[in-house]
């Protein structure tokens, strides 16, 4: 038996330490967190001290006997979970459920942290190990306390004010808050008509574009011409006076550097795998795990990269020697700058014992390993390789130039602007991309034939371009987690989750790689943003995170913190769940009259989204889309299809047949919504009991997948249902009512036991469905 536990939080990762510690250590996985708050109101109390009430997680309970048993042997456990805050509270969690059990009396207990997986850095690690840091537990602790009493208090406000399903978070309201706002811009944008002027050049056989810089003595501006009939009078004018020649009047030179960018951190990581890869944020996130935990490249499983949870943008000195011996070798001494680049840490609560995101060996080169990788995981790795290697190279040079040419004086003057670049230095391995490039970014980059003063030039011609001013973009993801970066909301390791939680809400789509919100999350925004503007102010949310972060350096205390937030917090949801009226946040005016009855017409959401209805519903049942403007006649609805000598078990009206969201039809009351009684139609009908409740009969529905399965027909009050048609045929085997039949490729039609402990199957080509007829 192994005398020391270690306890890590991925099997891949435990894998992977566990042939650098050797035969007296043990190394299990505890699959991420172990204990999390009770799923339901009162797992935090605000009247105790804001007491936290944890229970076992269930899927990872397993786990967590696995380590009590070795446990219950070693001498020694070393908690070896991520070096962040939640990976504190995972160990400061194991902690407590092995000291309720008994099995940590007398034994030494350790902290042990590493950034990169290398046998280095465990062995050191190891060797040196700490005790557990409650600052940063309290800090984690407070975190998920504040999300708990906001979502398990806000969200069921939503419930009653809007519909049944929403959420609102601490971090990712105000998030929503800054895409609605974009979208809002957009909307109110009123693009204004400008005009430029631009020559067409040539010298030699190189051409090149000069733009109208000074007309008639006066400066041109973006709105100087800005009319159709102003810029073709300019043209012709300026034609006229150029008669085929421009004169270089000035050749201004200029030598710039540009300096190489900061080894990545986790957000830049996810901004620039977004522009250059196309990842999304999540899976970025997924890949750098995989690559850090440990991939097998021929000598054993190795950590490619150190954590990927990191606000630091330092190196550690070993790794920038080595960094630089390879921009030697690779590159020439010419590449490398005296003294090796430093770059200051943006966050105030970076921690400095952290690393920015770089490889584990810069020898590891990307070519050398790619045929370990997958095709992302080897993207991935190549990107921050090179951002890596980039950031300790020298400056790259451009000489820019920008040439004046007169037309007929120098009243009237355009200007050329290029650049050429003369020492790569950086840019040989890695530039930084931007998510909107400017047309003028474009043409600075450009190539300039060599000119001098007193040159003419060649005139090709002289064109008047229109163009309108544009909106402010869409959020991309990579743009959109730089402006939760900028105003402080969230933290690396939380724009993921963030994200992924607004598009899994429905509150977003992500259309060509943008995003637009829902009308569920416009209604969602309008009401936090009107009835509880403090919590989706940009600055409150990043000052909370301030607090938080204070927490974690033990410079404040995390009870009185929630405190603060609680008292109000608690107030203002109470004023709002008595006086916020459900009409008043689902339904807008929109000053119009509505045509069958004359009262007020209101934009309304719906269950499918919004749509514009009449003030006076139920009186008037008048709607539209809300992309119609009323003027075209709405067609007559089709006329019901009356179920013939039959009659409403339950009010004695009329039956219909009517038609489901899925496309499905069933027969349901006319008088619907004052009668709600509905019965599928008669060919979905199997006629076979329902083996469970022995009341209903098992229909056949169509889900919203567009595929068909079989239920109770007292559904909801009996949810049996199977997903192959049942036959009234009981189970030799196991004697369960029913049977069902199944059709698959690999084993033909088979009459099937639907009971999974049972497993008995038998060939039934009678009962094949028959062949499909194509032409």
């Amino acid at each position: 038996m192994s005398k020391n536990l270690v306890v890590v939080e991925s099997p891949a990762k435990a894998k992977t330490i566990k042939k650098y510690l050797g035969k007296d250590f043990e190394v299990l996985a505890s699959y991420g967190h172990v204990r999390d708050l009770l799923p339901k109101t009162g797992a935090v109390d605000p009247d105790n001290d804001f007491a936290m009430r944890y229970q076992l997680i269930e899927k990872n309970q397993k786990h967590v006997e696995a380590i009590s048993k070795l446990m219950q042997n070693a001498q020694a456990l070393y908690l070896a979970t991520d070096p962040d805050r939640e990976g504190e509270a995972i160990s400061w969690h194991l902690y407590e459920l092995l000291q309720e059990r008994g099995l940590l009396e007398q034994k030494p207990v350790y902290r042990v942290v590493f950034h990169e997986i290398t046998q280095r850095a465990i062995q050191e690690a190891v060797a040196n190990p700490r005790e557990l840091a409650m600052d940063l537990v309290n800090a984690q602790q407070a975190r998920r306390a504040l999300d708990y009493l906001v979502g398990f208090n806000l969200s069921p406000l939503l419930w009653r004010k809007i519909r049944r399903g929403l959420s609102a978070g601490r971090v990712q309201s105000p998030a929503l808050r800054l895409i609605v706002e974009r979208e809002q811009e957009i909307e109110k944008f009123e693009p204004k008509e400008y005009w430029t002027i631009e020559a067409d050049n040539k010298k030699g056989r190189q051409t090149f574009m000069a733009k109208l810089q000074r007309y008639l003595g006066e400066k041109i501006t973006q709105f100087s011409i800005d009319n159709e009939a102003q810029a073709t009078e300019a043209r012709d004018s300026l034609l006229k006076l150029a008669d085929g020649k421009l004169k270089v009047v000035k050749v201004e030179r200029k030598q710039r550097r540009r300096q190489p960018t900061a080894p990545f951190i986790t957000s830049t990581l996810q901004q620039e795998a977004s522009r250059k890869l196309g990842f999304t944020t999540r899976k970025t996130m997924q890949i750098a795990q995989q690559l850090y935990e440990g991939i097998d490249t021929g000598n054993g499983a190795a950590g490619l990269i150190t954590y990927m949870r990191t606000d630091s943008v330092n190196l550690a000195e070993e790794a920038v020697s080595e960094i630089r011996e390879v921009i030697q070798e690779r590159y020439g001494a010419d590449s490398l700058p005296k003294t090796p680049p430093e770059y200051k840490t943006k966050s105030k609560n970076a921690q400095e014992a952290h690393e920015a995101i770089r490889p584990t060996s810069a020898r590891c080169l990307p070519e050398a390993i790619a045929r370990f990788l997958t095709a992302d995981q080897n993207k991935l790795y190549s990107l921050i390789w090179k951002r890596t290697i980039a950031c300790q190279m020298i400056h790259a040079t451009l000489n820019t130039v920008a040439v004046d040419l007169a037309c007929g004086s120098e009243d009237n003057l355009f200007r050329a602007n290029g650049s050429m670049v003369v020492s790569p230095g950086f840019m040989q391995v890695y530039q930084e991309d931007v998510d909107d490039k400017s047309a003028e970014d474009e043409n600075g980059n450009k190539m300039l034939p060599e000119m001098k003063e007193g040159d003419l030039i060649d005139l090709k011609g002289i064109r008047a371009e229109q163009h309108f001013t544009e909106p402010p973009p869409r959020f991309t993801e990579a743009s959109l987690v730089k402006s939760l970066e900028e105003f402080g909301i969230g933290r690396p390791s939380t724009y993921a989750t963030i994200i992924s939680t607004l598009q899994q809400r429905d509150y977003v789509v992500l259309e060509k790689k943008r995003f637009t919100p829902t009308d569920v999350g416009r209604i969602v925004n309008k009401f936090l943003t009107e009835h509880f503007t403090q919590y989706v102010d940009y600055s409150f949310t990043a000052n909370l995170e301030d607090q938080l972060d204070a927490v974690s350096r033990g410079e404040e205390q995390w009870v009185p913190l929630l405190h603060r937030f609680w008292g109000e917090f608690k107030s203002l949801l109470d004023t709002k769940a008595e006086t916020v009226q459900r009409k008043d946040v689902v339904q807008e005016a929109i000053d119009e009259k509505c045509p069958k009855c004359n009262s007020e017409l209101v934009k309304r959401l719906g269950r499918n989204g919004s749509f514009v209805g009449c003030s006076a519903y139920p009186e008037c049942d008048y709607t539209r889309n809300v992309d119609d403007d009323g003027s075209n006649p709405r067609p007559e609805p089709a006329e019901a299809v009356v179920v013939e000598g039959r009659s409403c078990p339950e009010c004695g009206s009329p039956l219909h047949v009517k038609k489901a969201r899925s496309g499905s039809q069933f027969i349901g009351c006319s008088t619907y919504p004052k009668c709600k009684h509905t019965e599928s139609m008669p060919e979905d009908n199997t006629g076979v009991t329902c083996p469970e409740c022995e009341k209903g009969t098992l229909v056949r529905k169509k889900s919203r997948f567009g595929t068909f399965f079989y239920a109770c027909s007292n559904y909801p009050s009996c949810k049996y249902a199977v997903s192959n048609p049942p036959i009234k045929e009981a189970c030799p085997q196991c004697q369960w009512p029913i049977l069902t039949v199944k059709t698959t490729k690999r084993r033909g039609t088979e009459k099937v036991c639907p009971q999974k402990s049972c497993g008995y199957s038998t060939p039934a080509p009678e009962l094949a469905p028959p062949p499909t007829v194509t032409e």
